[in-house]
């Protein structure tokens, strides 16, 4: 019963991505072809959006579910990190048209050839946890 509102908020946030299509593959298709606004829309405003309640968060001390109030940690000052992170999540979400998030909502509505994706997912970060220690971080 604890973890119940978070289920109903996982729900709730892939009944959204369903109806906005965000998990569309022809979307996301859309989006690296360049030929349509629609994902950028949606990303921008979920920046927008996070980039509010952050500045929410800072100004009223708002605390999680476990009563600690929120921080956002400072960011190291590399930048080729985010560069190289953010290719190679680009070049998995472009080849399986879905990111993390979806993945799961599209075995939901029905696409079982998820779970391979899923599968390959886990053992990504299974193998980056064997390896983050030789990683230049």
């Amino acid at each position: 019963m604890k973890y119940l509102k978070f289920l109903l908020v996982g729900v709730f946030f892939g009944i959204v991505l369903v109806k906005s299509e965000a998990v569309s593959w022809y979307r996301i298709f859309e989006m690296f072809q360049f030929q349509s606004f629609h994902m950028y829309g949606i990303i921008g405003s979920a920046v927008v959006t996070g980039a509010i309640l952050v500045l929410l968060s800072k100004k009223f001390n708002l605390k999680n579910t476990e009563g600690n109030i929120l921080t956002v940690p400072k960011k190291d000052k590399g930048f080729a990190r985010y560069l190289i992170g953010g290719s190679i999540f680009g070049l998995g979400w472009a080849l399986c048209g879905a990111c993390p998030g979806p993945m799961y909502i599209l075995v939901g509505t029905g696409a079982m050839s998820m779970l391979i994706v899923i599968a390959a997912a886990l053992l990504g970060t299974f193998c980056y946890g064997l390896l983050k220690d030789k990683l230049p971080h």
